[in-house]
């Protein structure tokens, strides 16, 4: 391991030593100290993700095979691998693999009993939420809502299951992408698209990051690219990119998402009317190379507060969705160790202004708060509790318009919760989520409920589903503590997120826990 750790050192070393920069200039440029840099270029210590390796060699000039071999020492540093939760193949249950009709008994609950909360960090506003059920005719669960942000310009794409990817801190920013107005510089988005293709995973790439050169006079945004946050004073720059763009990857990325993080300043900087000015303009461009394409009109953030709410409202007013096929916005807790259940409450708080607006349209969650890395760590089991219920209230709130969830972020390892580290296995909150999504493959969503108006205890929330042979599936969960139900008629078995299987008997009394539980029942 220490040879492999001085054969990264030694080419981290030589970037540092032909770019010229000092240790303290070097250090300035990565966020780190000069101490620790030194460290990392000596071999006495190591980088702790790729991406810190990958910004040091960018800094210091390394070129794209550069960048790569570094890539490649960091994978081979021997670091021993985490043991993976098991994850369980679909039909491991010998009884689920009988023909069933597709009349089925539709599962009634009674609450028995519920434990007060368990202190695990629950809400208020979670606590005082109502939430009527509902159930609706069933429909798909496409593997699409299951989306990832990538946190990562190698092209390597996620070692466990995910429905797409969305580009974005992923250096493809317009700036990085179009660094002088007469040249682009396509290398490091050709990497992911490709990547993504051979994944078979659809793609959201994601426009923002204005040019200094296309902005001069604007504020500075939060990346060392010289971005700015302004829109561009020539808007033809702003349509020169948008044709390249359209017309280089035409049929293979999948969806554009035309801003991002639209109401927050350290974002978009420019006005309301400009940036539905921009959206019109690329919309008719990109429509006009790539019709098959869907448009994401700019995301909204900092919808928690008024002021993020009323951004949305004013984009809506003044016809900004007109342009698009669908809202982005900015769904997260208010900080990571609220309970996930808590983006129902911003979702109602979301269509509440579009209902004032007079605009309904479909919804897709790309992204979380800018201040997310600063935020004390997931415990391992909060990881995987909360990871999957990140999915599970994108399914909730379907009745909000809610189609697509990109988690944010693959890649990274210094974020609360982390699925996977770009060179390190996936975690057990990822092979939890891959679990859930083998759960739900190939099946029909028909409805879900929350607490005492869906006949459950207070702090329970279930989401029913039914499968290819007409099969009833519910999944369980609380948002805090536990709690004990009554399973209904046709109840044949338990499954844990850890692929334990456990037979049930219809009436059997089930504990609810923060980690949720799938039950299988018999075909009518």
């Amino acid at each position: 391991m220490a040879e492999q750790r001085e054969d990264l050192a030694g080419l981290l070393s030589a970037l540092k030593q032909r770019s010229g920069l000092s240790y303290a200039e070097l250090a300035r440029r990565t966020y780190v100290s000069s101490s620790t840099l030194h460290r990392y270029c000596t071999g006495r210590s190591e980088p702790p993700d790729y991406q810190l390796v990958a910004a040091i060699g960018k800094e210091c000039g390394a070129t794209d095979d550069e960048l790569n071999e570094l890539l490649r020492r960091w994978r081979r540093r021997g670091e021993p691998e985490p043991e993976p939760i098991a994850v369980p193949e679909p039909a491991r249950d010998r009884r689920w693999i009988r023909p069933i009709a597709a009349v089925f008994v539709v599962l009634m609950v009674l609450a028995v009993t519920a434990s007060a909360p368990s202190g695990t960090g629950a809400d208020a506003s979670v606590e005082a939420l109502s939430v009527s059920p509902w159930v609706t005719e069933p429909v798909q669960v496409a593997p699409e809502l299951f989306g990832v942000t990538m946190n990562s310009d190698t092209g390597t794409m996620p070692a466990f299951r995910v429905g797409g990817v969305r580009f974005w801190d992923s250096h493809t920013r317009w700036a990085n992408l179009q660094p002088a107005r007469d040249r682009f510089d396509w290398a490091t988005l050709d990497r992911l698209v490709d990547g993504a293709e051979k994944a078979g995973l659809p793609s959201l790439f994601v426009l923002g990051g204005t040019p200094g050169w296309a902005a001069p006079n604007s504020p500075k945004g939060a990346y060392t690219d010289g971005s700015r946050t302004g829109s561009p004073e020539n808007l033809a720059d702003w349509d020169r990119f948008v044709e390249a763009l359209a017309a280089r990857y035409r049929g293979r990325l999948d969806a554009y998402e035309l801003w991002v993080q639209a109401s927050n300043p350290k974002y978009y900087s420019g006005s309301v009317e400009t940036l539905v000015q921009m959206t019109g303009r690329a919309a008719k461009i990109v429509r006009s190379l790539d019709p098959d394409a869907t448009l994401v009109c700019p995301s909204m953030g900092q919808l928690w507060q008024d002021a993020g709410r009323e951004t949305l409202k004013r984009f809506a007013e003044l016809g900004g969705y007109e342009h698009c096929d669908v809202a982005g916005v900015k769904l997260h807790q208010r900080n990571p160790a609220d309970p996930p259940e808590t983006l129902v409450k911003l979702l109602r708080e979301i269509d509440d202004t579009m209902h004032a607006a007079g605009v309904h349209p479909p919804l897709w969650n790309t992204g979380t708060t800018y201040d997310i890395p600063l935020q004390e760590p997931l415990s391992p089991k909060r990881s995987v509790d909360h990871a999957v219920r990140f999915y599970l209230a994108g399914l909730y709130g379907r009745e909000f318009g809610l189609r697509r969830m990109y988690f944010y972020s693959w890649g990274s390892s210094r974020l609360p919760l982390v699925l996977q580290a770009e060179g390190t296995p996936p975690t057990r909150a990822a092979l939890a989520v891959e679990t859930l999504q083998r759960w739900l493959a190939g099946t029909r969503l028909r409805g879900c409920g929350q607490g005492l108006p869906a006949g459950l205890p207070a702090n329970v929330w279930q989401c029913e589903f039914v499968d290819g042979d007409g099969r009833l599936l519910t999944i369980r969960w609380t948002h805090s503590g536990s709690a004990f139900t009554t399973v209904g008629p046709g109840a044949e078995s338990r499954t844990g997120i850890d692929g334990t299987v456990t037979p049930l008997r219809p009436g059997d009394a089930l504990q609810v826990t923060e980690t949720p539980v799938l039950i299988t029942h018999a075909g009518g």
